[in-house]
């Protein structure tokens, strides 16, 4: 079976990942995690979100973030989630020089996650991606609920094409594949991905799993051996969904690690920097980390110090 060569990772979990966590985690705290994460060779790392700090107050000081990051002065790519055209012009302002904006593939979902359609939505992003486009910013767009909604069950595969593509059209970079309460099993990822390939190439697409019912690290190998090449992943395993009951975090970057050094793909993670920025955020936040990989390698780090 051929793997992609090389597989680029977007490391989710300072934005994706500390939302849905309770507990607040100061900004030096996160920024500590960020240049960590950095440390260990990721390159595309998520900073923040300019949404609403009433809906989403773990994000509240995603300016002080990018701020502190100075994107235009780094070769790392920091993006924010920018909902809307005035989350953009935050963005902006702070010196974002990457946003991403959020679509569903379930009508349902959309309503609950964002209290709007599928279709006003877009809409909704349309300026979003005219102000980027005037201000040379990349806008990468996710689409959420891919191989399954909490609502509507299974998802068509051509509702998620119609979505990508529509977002594609607007001036979208690159499309993250989101298995959103993490229902997908490799014979979903290749059904959906069959549907896809024929209408986008492969480079413009990324797959976000969640691990809920274990299958993320499996449905990246047969995302792979369809080829693609970029995953998003959340150190520690951090995160979840608040709209989908029982469904647990992203798949965790050091899983991942694993998964591609074992395989012989190169990431240009260093697994054993990467566990350092594992137990920072798990020891601020009192838990393990979700990673099995971590645990395993962290217990093993302490037997032998």
């Amino acid at each position: 079976m051929r793997y992609p060569s090389h597989v680029t990772l977007v490391e989710v979990g300072p934005r994706d990942g500390l939302q849905n966590e309770a507990t607040p985690v100061p900004t030096d705290v996160k920024l500590q995690l960020i240049r960590q994460l950095a440390a260990a060779g990721l390159t595309h790392i998520e900073a923040g979100s300019f949404v609403s700090p009433k809906r989403v107050p773990q994000m509240a000081d995603s300016a002080d973030i990018v701020r502190a990051l100075n994107p235009a002065a780094s070769p790392l790519h920091y993006p924010v989630l920018t909902p809307n055209l005035q989350g953009f012009d935050a963005a902006l302002a702070a010196g974002a020089r990457e946003v991403a904006v959020f679509a569903a593939a379930s009508e349902s979902f959309s309503q609950r996650n964002i209290q709007c359609s599928i279709a006003d939505s877009l809409a909704r992003f349309a300026p979003v991606l005219a102000a980027a486009r005037q201000h040379g910013v990349a806008v990468r767009g996710y689409v959420s609920c891919v191989l399954g909604c909490p609502y509507e069950g299974d998802i068509a595969p051509q509702a998620v094409a119609e979505v990508s593509l529509r977002l594609l059209e607007m001036g979208c970079t690159e499309i993250s594949l989101g298995d959103t309460i993490g229902v997908g099993t490799p014979a979903g990822v290749r059904q959906l991905l069959d549907a896809l390939l024929p209408q986008i190439p492969a480079s413009q697409l990324a797959g976000h799993f969640h691990d809920t019912y274990g299958m993320a690290i499996a449905n990246i190998v047969a995302a792979m051996e369809c080829g693609l090449a970029t995953f998003d992943s959340s150190v520690a395993g951090l995160g979840g969904c608040p709209y989908a009951q029982g469904a647990s975090g992203n798949v965790a970057t050091e899983d991942v690690v694993w998964l591609l050094n074992g395989l012989g793909v190169e990431c240009g993670v260093s697994l054993e920097a990467l566990l350092d920025a594992s137990a920072l955020i798990s020891g601020f936040l009192g838990k393990p980390p979700a990673s099995r990989v971590a645990r395993a390698l962290l217990a093993k780090r302490g037997s032998e110090q």
